[in-house]
């Protein structure tokens, strides 16, 4: 009873005591330690954190079992075995030290009468009225919120990063032509690798030799595997699934895509939504009015029981513990769709954007063109015309060069062999082949070159311009004799994008572009835009923004890297498609990993599911508030009823923020993967 508090309040008192005069103590020792050098200090200080947090979970699991145990002897102290009462009270005390340690906080650091001041007031009431089986419930239930809440989390956060993260521990490196087998923390950059089928690649690097088809689902969100070859990027934590090659390792350890995916996540994982703020804030400001009016009302005119009924009703607590889960484990969805939240406010702000800037090229059009019509003005045919240019352009790797190259394979056309020593590169090529001089490069190229551009070809080259194409013109033995329409390659997916953004409430898309009126006028008409901005420098790309924002839009910014960084600061929200391999320069809060825009919607989507669910958060915490606040005066609902009633609605509460895992087990199961355990496993 009352004295019984007293003891458990002294009892803390007297340990908290005895835990200065040992910290002071041992005071001089941990002087002593600050003289180590710094390299050992912050390898001692990375230990220490690691320790604790270690730590901590062991002390989570401790105090949840032994409040389960301390019910039961509640029980039979309070109905079977009155002369347990020692034991059980020590237990109990024992239970409590950890919630009081925070109360301790709150009211000497902090200097706030909070959520946990105003429950453990509750706590001691129950106590002081001999309801010791209802106070150990009460314990219990405090500790099993932190363990569910911390191994929710827990496994949230171990998804972020297993998605991603699935690194060998040992790997073959290939030295002095012989393979040998090293830890992964050995592997120097230039180092050459050999990866098989069913491996994991452990680095970034570039294949030097070899094939392999390569699932890239955990990084990019690529839902097909892709062919690499020899000259071609590899990501770490990417699967062999058939093949074999030889990489010169580039990134490796802390340096690579994988470990800064992880950074960025982890960092993603502890920020607050604005609903939970708000939810917190709300929550705050009734903590000392509830306060005050349970002590002052509530407890002389209802009486005591009523009084902790009453206090059970503040929403603090659940707002506190569901609304972070809530957006973790849509963060962890995107994620697994391949779209890396770099800041986890910019998913929940998604759901309020109503316009919707693109870059042109590089987001709406692919880095690499495509051929379209072959002019001709000479003698030669189309097809003697695109050999002659491949055969210059080959052994570059250029996107324009890339064009022509695949152009002529896809015409199966044989290209004759150039010697090394026969190429002369400059703002063009040139090559010589059985005594001919081919040269093939743009307008400028020719005219330094001092050749004459044909009148059939100057007839038709503004509409090619204002098509937005360009030209490549082929000169042979220093005559023009035909050139090549290299147009920009709108991506296959942009106009299912963009129907999909009106459906989903997108009223104004736009596109900013450095182009000409012509081609961006073309293309926004094609897409059915609704607006075009052309001739813009990328500095002034932000006044795009601004201009629209001014108008009271909600701006979401989508680009491809660091020349949209100034409109992607100023936009409300902005996505780049630059891709796995940039996301340590990539300025946007979203980046689609994948490079292109397939995954827009998902991530439209995810950000309405992520609204949706903390507004379910907050309702499913205010709806046992309302019910204990009637029962308080109304129904006269006895402690155990009310804390039973909050019990009910975490674990309600807690299934619905587990949807977005739920989501990503079953797509796992339909797509033959591993399967995720059961999110609602706690024990």
């Amino acid at each position: 009873m009352l004295i019984e508090t007293g003891i458990m309040i002294s009892t803390y008192f007297g340990i908290r005591v005895f835990e200065k005069m040992k910290k002071k103590i041992h005071s001089t020792e941990t002087n002593k330690q600050l003289q180590y050098s710094k390299s050992k200090s912050i390898d001692k200080k990375l230990t220490k954190q690691e320790k604790e947090q270690t730590n901590e979970k062991i002390h989570i699991q401790v105090d949840r079992r032994l409040s389960f145990l301390s019910i039961g002897l509640s029980a039979v102290r309070q109905f079977v075995y009155p002369p347990l009462a020692p034991l059980s009270l020590g237990l109990y005390i024992y239970t409590m030290i950890p919630y009081m340690r925070l109360v301790e906080k709150s009211l000497l650091e902090d200097r706030k009468v909070n959520i946990d001041v105003l429950f453990f007031t509750a706590d001691a009431i129950v106590l002081t009225l001999g309801q010791y089986f209802t106070a150990a419930v009460g314990v219990w239930m405090i500790h099993e919120g932190t363990y569910a809440v911390a191994k929710a989390q827990g496994r949230s956060e171990k998804m972020l990063t297993d998605i991603f993260a699935q690194q060998p521990s040992n790997v073959w490196i290939l030295r002095n032509n012989v393979e040998i087998e090293i830890p992964l923390e050995q592997v120097n950059t230039n180092d050459i690798l050999v990866v098989n089928t069913g491996e994991v690649i452990p680095c970034d690097g570039i294949i030097t030799e070899g094939f392999a088809t390569i699932d890239q689902h955990a990084l990019t969100g690529e839902s097909q595997p892709v062919e690499k070859a020899s000259g071609d990027k590899v990501l770490a934590s990417t699967f062999i699934m058939t093949g074999r090659i030889y990489m010169r390792v580039e990134k490796s350890g802390e340096d690579t895509t994988i470990a800064k995916v992880g950074e960025i996540l982890q960092n993603s994982a502890h920020f607050k939504s604005n609903a939970q703020l708000k939810g917190e804030e709300w929550a705050n400001r009734a903590t000392l009015p509830m306060l005050l009016l349970a002590m002052g009302i509530v407890l002389p005119v209802f009486g005591p029981a009523s009084t902790v009924v009453f206090i059970s009703t503040h929403f603090g607590v659940r707002v506190r513990i569901f609304a972070p889960l809530t957006t973790l484990n849509h963060i962890a969805l995107a994620a697994h769709k391949g779209i890396l939240v770099k800041d986890g406010r910019a998913l929940e702000s998604l759901n309020n954007i109503d316009t919707v800037v693109f870059d042109k090229t590089g987001t709406l059009t692919n880095e690499q063109p495509v051929v379209g019509a072959v002019i001709l003005c000479d003698s030669y045919s189309e097809e003697e015309i695109l050999m002659y240019a491949a055969a210059a352009e080959r052994k570059f790797t250029h996107p324009i060069a890339k064009a022509i190259t695949q152009k002529a394979e896809a015409a199966q056309l044989i290209l004759p062999d150039i010697e090394e020593s026969n190429y002369q590169i400059g703002y063009g090529v040139a090559v010589n082949h059985k005594n001919q001089t081919i040269k093939v490069g743009s307008l400028r190229f020719m005219t330094m070159e001092g050749l004459s551009i044909p009148n059939s070809i100057k007839e038709i080259e503004s509409d090619i311009y204002n098509k937005g194409s360009s030209l490549i013109f082929v000169a042979i033995n220093d005559k023009v004799s035909g050139a090549i329409e290299i147009q920009p390659q709108v991506r296959p997916e942009v106009e299912s994008i963009i129907a999909g953004l009106r459906q989903r409430g997108i009223k104004h898309i736009a596109i900013v572009s450095g182009d000409h009126q012509e081609p961006t006028r073309n293309l926004a008409e094609k897409l059915g835009m609704d607006d075009y901005h052309y001739d813009i420098l990328p500095e002034n790309k932000a006044t795009i923004v601004e201009q629209l924002q001014r108008e009271g839009r909600s701006v979401c910014f989508i680009g491809d890297g660091i020349n949209d960084a100034i409109a992607m600061k100023k936009a409300n929200v902005s996505i780049s498609l630059a891709g796995a391999t940039s996301i340590a320069t990539d300025m946007a809060e979203v980046v689609l990993m994948d490079g292109s825009l397939s995954h827009l919607s998902d991530l439209f989507d995810i950000s309405k599911k992520l609204d949706a669910g903390l507004d379910n958060a907050l309702l499913y915490s205010i709806v046992p508030s309302a019910i204990n606040l009637s029962g308080a005066f109304v129904f006269h609902f006895s402690i155990l009823t009310a804390f039973l009633i909050n019990a009910t609605s975490g674990l309600v509460t807690l299934y619905s923020v587990m949807q977005p895992l739920r989501e990503i087990s079953n797509d796992k199961k339909n797509n033959d993967q591993e399967t995720f355990p059961d999110v609602l496993d706690l024990n």
